[in-house]
């Protein structure tokens, strides 16, 4: 079974095509316009061993944040597809990465109920062109749209690239674990029949 989706937003400030693959190698294609955006999205792709596709246009000449949460957006709900019923999956995933002095974990259900707990303290202002408040509306855009609930913590560190880069990677291990199909588990992970 392909446990894959692509998605599409049309809006009157972006134009948002994401495709997403569960069992994917850990390939990124795409241009969102921003590129330490893209290098954050990579570093999802690869760590979670998911192949991932995004062709974005966006008011980039007003700001970032239409296309960023948009893309957000796109991505909740590529995963939501993909994981169809989430039967079979490990549905809980946590990753604890260390870049440089920063050290991130990120610790997720797949629960069907969106929750975001932010615990970065990233400073105000750009690593490169990508405002740092955006990183925490892109997971808020995710988890609203895939019915994940994710915690982040910052447990060390000081600068935004590396913590933005740590939070990606450890974000992506943590997806893996939990969209991993596992053989041992019969049918939905959960006492009431069905995560929704």
């Amino acid at each position: 079974m392909s446990r894959e989706a692509l998605v599409e937003r049309r809006t009157t400030e972006t134009n948002i095509r994401v495709k997403l693959e569960l069992d994917g190698s850990g390939t990124w294609q795409g241009s969102s316009g921003i590129p330490f955006f893209d290098h954050l999205l990579a570093q999802l792709a690869r760590h979670g061993l998911l192949d991932l596709k995004v062709w974005a246009e966006g008011d980039l000449e007003v700001d970032n944040h239409h296309t960023v949460e948009d893309i957000g957006i796109c991505l909740g709900q590529a995963l939501k597809e993909a994981l169809g019923d989430k039967a079979g999956i490990g549905r809980y995933g946590s990753a604890l990465v260390p870049m440089d002095e920063a050290l991130v974990q990120v610790v997720l259900d797949c629960s069907g109920r969106p929750y975001l707990a932010w615990g970065l303290e990233l400073l105000p202002g750009r690593i490169g062109s990508l405002e740092t408040e955006l990183v925490e509306e892109f997971l808020r855009a995710l988890v609203n749209n895939s019915g994940l609930t994710l915690h982040a913590r910052q447990l060390a560190g000081h600068n935004s690239h590396h913590l933005a880069e740590a939070l990606f990677k450890a974000l992506g291990r943590a997806l893996r674990q939990a969209v991993t199909l596992d053989p041992q588990v019969a049918g939905v992970p959960s006492t009431k029949g069905s995560l929704t």
